[in-house]
């Protein structure tokens, strides 16, 4: 019988401003052979209305102002956030369903809300920031999304000082330049972690 300490649950964070790529980075790894059955990501809550492609239940669950209300009287979420006017929950129901299906938890989350879950996980949450290679880049990226009107687009560029100033307190920081390169080294992140992990076991 092994005497091998259980493998540790592991909480992945990907942040980065609207237009980095974070969510497209986060379901291309969620589908790669490798780590699909590895990691599940959780669906966060949110009061912001479905944009056009976007499936319920899959991307955001989405909820009215009164039902999320009442997911936080409940004590439902690990983080919530609003941001732009609408409101954003992480369940605390996606990290049970994570450990009980033997899998690492990724959240593509804000800012604010990962610190609030690294503070809650410590050493147990590793965060990666997608970094565009320039603001102008965002730009582009978010008038091509065609999902904001030029207020949006301004609004969410101021927010993005913010969100880099916040970048130096993650673990790492991926420049999105170039896809397939960006999804090589977060794949490369989390091997090197896995790596570490099965050596600190003994295997």
């Amino acid at each position: 019988m092994s005497n091998n300490p259980k493998k540790e649950f592991r909480v992945w964070i990907i942040s980065g401003p609207s237009g980095s790529g974070k969510t497209t980075l986060t379901d291309a790894l969620l589908k790669n052979d490798r780590w699909k059955s590895r990691l599940v990501r959780s669906v966060s809550y949110t009061t912001r209305p479905k944009r056009p492609g976007e499936v319920d239940g899959k991307d955001y669950i989405h909820v009215t102002l009164g039902r999320f209300r009442g997911l936080l009287k409940q004590r439902a979420f690990l983080e919530h956030e609003q941001i732009f006017g609408s409101y954003y929950g992480t369940p605390k129901k996606a990290v049970q369903d994570a450990k009980k299906a033997g899998r690492d938890l990724v959240l593509c989350i804000d800012v604010k809300g990962a610190r609030k879950v690294r503070r809650f996980f410590g050493k147990n949450a590793v965060s990666i920031f997608i970094l565009p290679p320039h603001v102008d880049a965002l730009s582009e990226r978010l008038k091509k999304r065609s999902t904001e009107n030029k207020k949006d687009i301004e609004m969410r560029l101021k927010r993005v000082k913010i969100e880099l100033s916040l970048a130096r307190e993650y673990d790492y920081i991926v420049v999105n330049d170039d896809f397939n390169d960006a999804l090589k080294k977060i794949k490369a992140i989390l091997s090197r972690h896995r790596s570490k992990a099965r050596l600190a076991r003994g295997e």
